[in-house]
């Protein structure tokens, strides 16, 4: 429809671009200008799109390899660690299964000995793998900064999230995006 209304001007690809600011705007985050005119792909591939996703067991160094391999940085895999939890993550929108993130509530020392009780009696260590859970309890309708406040206090869902915040190179990241919300917009 779009194509036959506008051809070779709008792409689905500008349509996603466009899509994704104003959902942030929406959200209460900041707004930007979107260039149009990109081409959608003609040789895309599922299986190698998602080849690409991280997943929630990575470590720091190999998501840090990941988002190198996409031409990102460093910076650009703390900000964008965030979205994850506002989207789409293993065919859910803003839920997780069990099985994703029961190895870091249940085999981690590196979260909240609190928040990690409150997941374990809804997720048993064996049992209810497809149990979905929130990626973003507290606001997840908001776009904020309390996905790294919550880094800092090891109060996050996933082992790969946690792992930005653990005494290496992306905590001083962490630590600003926690302490100034402006720094992420």
């Amino acid at each position: 429809m779009v194509e036959k209304e506008c051809p070779a001007v709008v792409s689905c690809a500008d349509i996603l671009a466009l899509a994704t600011r104003d959902s942030v705007v929406y959200l209460g985050g900041p707004s930007w200008e979107v260039g149009l005119r990109r081409r959608d792909s003609t040789t895309a591939s599922r299986l190698d799109a998602n080849n690409s996703i991280p997943t929630p067991s990575f470590s720091l160094s190999t998501l840090k390899q990941n988002f190198a391999n996409q031409g990102l940085s460093e910076k650009d895999l703390v900000a964008l660690s965030d979205f994850h939890n506002r989207g789409t993550y293993q065919y859910t929108i803003d839920l997780a299964q069990c099985r994703l993130f029961g190895p870091h509530i249940y085999n981690d020392t590196n979260i909240d000995a609190s928040y990690a009780k409150f997941l374990q009696s809804k997720c048993p260590r064996t049992g209810n793998d497809k149990l979905l859970e929130l990626l973003h309890r507290q606001t997840p309708f908001h776009f904020d900064n309390l996905y790294y406040k919550n880094l800092v206090q090891k109060k996050v869902l996933f082992h790969s999230d946690q792992k930005l915040y653990t005494g290496d190179s992306t905590d001083h990241l962490v630590g600003k995006y926690a302490t100034d919300r402006v720094a992420i917009f």
